[in-house]
């Protein structure tokens, strides 16, 4: 008895769906394995180390009101050392709904956040870690945008200053919708975009420009779990402000610049 045409094709496609399938299981066993990856590399690098001598009490670590008091220290060591640079740096006080501009340590500009999201890792993880991993500025290495970061000006040269007359480009994010995302050291990533969304151009521009950051995040979890890897995960941050204001944080902040976060 020989197997028919229909039999055979059935058969492969019986294969080829359970190879997707394992696939499928597979990589979502790998996905979810890595927020947990990332919270173990973290306590390593700031888990507290117990003191040589001396008596030590590990419940210390779980009260409540010293835990808050590591979590203001770390924001105010943060803030002292982007004081020592002469640049602008970016506060965002997760707690007051605020993003600052500060030189020096001196407040320059301040906007309210309308909406604020944050990855559980950084709010259900283990607190001492978290703070101490804050405790230091965060160094944006590298920022995705719907807006250019200097818009373009051109001027026409009048043969003349009797012919002079300005000719400049107007700045299109007057109407361009604003939304930027800032990538850090730590791997934090931090999502900025403006609140308003009554129009649908938009909220299509946003739509779209988180489209391809998902697609660019995919593809690099695929790459790794195609290597047998459990795949980097990335804390978030994301807040919504009025377009105006995140035009004027993310031309403010330089390319390399500095953020502090208060939770």
């Amino acid at each position: 008895m020989t197997t028919g045409p229909d039999n055979s094709g059935k058969k492969t496609l019986t294969i080829a769906s359970s190879l997707i399938a394992v696939f499928l299981v597979y990589f979502v066993v790998m996905s979810a394995l890595a927020p947990s990856k990332k919270l173990s590399e973290l306590e390593a690098l700031y888990q507290p180390q117990e003191p040589e001598s001396g008596d030590f009490d590990g419940r210390l670590y779980t009260d409540s009101a010293y835990l808050a008091l590591i979590r203001e220290k770390a924001f105010l060591q943060s803030r002292i050392s982007m004081a020592q640079t002469d640049s602008i740096s970016l506060t965002l006080n997760l707690a007051d709904s605020t993003a600052n501009l500060e030189i020096s340590g001196v407040l320059v500009h301040s906007a309210k956040l309308n909406a604020i999201r944050i990855s559980r890792i950084l709010t259900t993880g283990d607190e001492y870690v978290i703070s101490t991993m804050l405790s230091v500025p965060l160094n944006i290495v590298a920022d995705h945008s719907t807006i250019q970061k200097e818009p373009l000006m051109v001027k026409l040269a009048p043969k003349d200053t009797s012919e002079y007359i300005p000719d400049i480009t107007p700045d299109t994010t007057d109407f361009e919708s604003v939304s930027y995302i800032l990538d850090t050291d730590r791997g934090i990533r931090i999502f900025v975009s403006q609140y308003e969304k009554t129009k649908w151009a938009d909220r299509s521009a946003i739509f779209f420009f988180d489209l391809r950051d998902r697609i660019r995040t995919a593809s690099a979890v695929l790459r790794e779990i195609l290597r047998l890897e459990v795949p980097d995960y990335h804390p978030f941050i994301k807040i919504e402000m009025p377009k105006s204001e995140a035009k004027i944080l993310y031309r403010a902040m330089p390319a390399n610049g500095q953020v502090t976060v208060f939770r």
